[in-house]
């Protein structure tokens, strides 16, 4: 079976409707202040999915873990974290949440870099941005600027998210 026909079982199958969570990683940021967070809420609600999870914490590997696990335990099947992908001494997203993926999808972040190259070229190589799967649950790990947020989200996660959310549960 074809990608165009899983894209089609898994909307007729109900994975349209994707419970969602959002984790900002950062030091400074608050809810008020948080455009990547407030723009990842936006376009989730628009593309009909329910957020039910969104949080702000430090970037702090343990912190990140502890809410990853509860975001998997309440039944989220998509995650999206912005920030901390990038590589300052603070940075530790991807090494806290290598620790927990299961399956790895390397094809995103190269996909993410190539399209961000577009965009802001060779500055590209910074991003760190990945995802994978952990208990069931997809995770995205975007860079936390608005632009980078919107660029990940539009043209890659929320194309394909039905069809992803349906291959984590298929057997």
């Amino acid at each position: 079976m074809g990608h165009q026909a899983h894209e089609e079982l898994a909307r007729a199958t109900g994975s349209g409707q994707i419970r969602c969570g959002i984790l900002t990683l950062s030091d400074t940021r608050t809810p008020a202040t948080d455009t990547s967070g407030a723009a990842i809420r936006a376009a989730l609600t628009q593309a009909g999915h329910h957020v039910v999870r969104y949080a702000i914490v430090r970037d702090e590997p343990e912190a990140i873990i502890a809410l990853v696990r509860a975001a998997a335990a309440e039944e989220i099947k998509l995650l999206i974290t912005n920030g901390g992908t990038g590589i300052t001494r603070r940075d530790s997203t991807i090494e806290a949440l290598d620790t927990l993926f299961e399956k790895r999808l390397p094809g995103f972040g190269e996909l993410f870099r190539m399209l961000s190259y577009q965009a802001i070229g060779a500055a590209a190589m910074l991003s760190r941005a990945t995802a994978g799967v952990y208990a069931g649950m997809l995770i995205f790990c975007l860079p936390g600027a608005t632009a980078a947020v919107t660029l990940g989200l539009e043209t890659l996660i929320i194309p394909q998210a039905a069809h992803l959310v349906w291959e984590t549960t298929r057997q």
